[in-house]
C-alpha cells in the first residue's frame, strides 16, 4: 500500500510538472505533437528510472559511509548526463525521426531539473532502493501524463479559432496554469 502511495503522490497529486513546476522548458516545448510528447515521456520515464537505481546506490553505498555527502549533486548530475548520452545514442541509431523531432529538448533532458529533483528528493525522503524506484516511475509518468494531457490540448488549439491576442504562448500558459490548478486540486483530496 506505501508503493502505491508513493507512486500516486509522485505522478498525480505532487506532479512534478504541475505541483513543482519543473521541468516546464520540455513540456512547454515538445508538448506541441503527440508523437513527440510520447517519445520524451519515455526518454524521460527511462532516464528517471535508472538514475534513481544508480544514484541510490552511489548516495547509500559510496557517499554517506564515505563521509562524501558534499558530492552528491555532482555525482548526480554526472549519472544523469550519462543516461541521456545513452538515450541520445539509441533513439538517433534505432528511432531516427524521433531523435530529429525532439531536436534540441532530447539533451536538454540533463538539465531537466525534475530528474535532479526526483533524485534529490528521493534522498531527502529517505527513500529505500525500492521506494526510490516506484517514486521515480511515478515521477516520470506523471510527466509523461502532464506531457500527453497537454500535446492533446494544444493539438485541438491549433485547429480552433482563438483570438489573436491569446494565440502561441498566451494560450499555452493559461492552459499550461489551468492545468495546474487541476493538478494542484487533487492534493486537497487525500488531506
Amino acid at each position: 500500500m506505501n508503493l502505491l502511495l508513493i507512486f500516486i503522490g509522485a505522478a498525480i497529486v505532487n506532479n512534478f510538472v504541475l505541483s513543482y513546476f519543473l521541468g516546464l522548458c520540455p513540456f512547454l516545448g515538445v508538448s506541441t505533437d503527440l508523437k513527440k510528447a510520447t517519445g520524451m515521456g519515455f526518454a524521460v520515464i527511462f532516464v528517471m528510472l535508472i538514475s534513481s537505481a544508480v544514484t541510490w546506490l552511489i548516495y547509500y553505498k559510496i557517499l554517506l559511509p564515505f563521509n562524501l555527502v558534499y558530492l552528491q549533486y555532482v555525482a548526480f548530475i554526472l549519472v544523469i548526463a550519462s543516461l541521456v548520452q545513452f538515450v541520445e545514442m539509441f533513439l538517433k541509431k534505432f528511432v531516427p525521426p524521433l531523435y530529429r523531432g525532439l531536436g534540441i529538448y532530447l539533451p536538454l533532458i540533463t538539465t531537466n531539473c525534475a530528474i535532479l529533483g526526483m533524485t534529490l528528493f528521493m534522498v531527502i525522503r529517505k527513500y529505500n532502493f525500492v521506494e526510490s524506484v516506484v517514486f521515480s516511475l511515478g515521477a516520470g509518468s506523471g510527466f509523461l501524463l502532464a506531457l500527453l494531457i497537454m500535446s492533446g490540448i494544444r493539438e485541438r488549439i491549433n485547429t480552433s479559432d482563438i483570438p489573436r491576442p491569446f494565440r502561441g504562448a498566451g494560450i499555452t500558459f493559461i492552459t499550461a496554469g489551468c492545468l495546474a490548478l487541476i493538478f494542484m486540486g487533487f492534493a486537497g483530496i487525500l488531506r
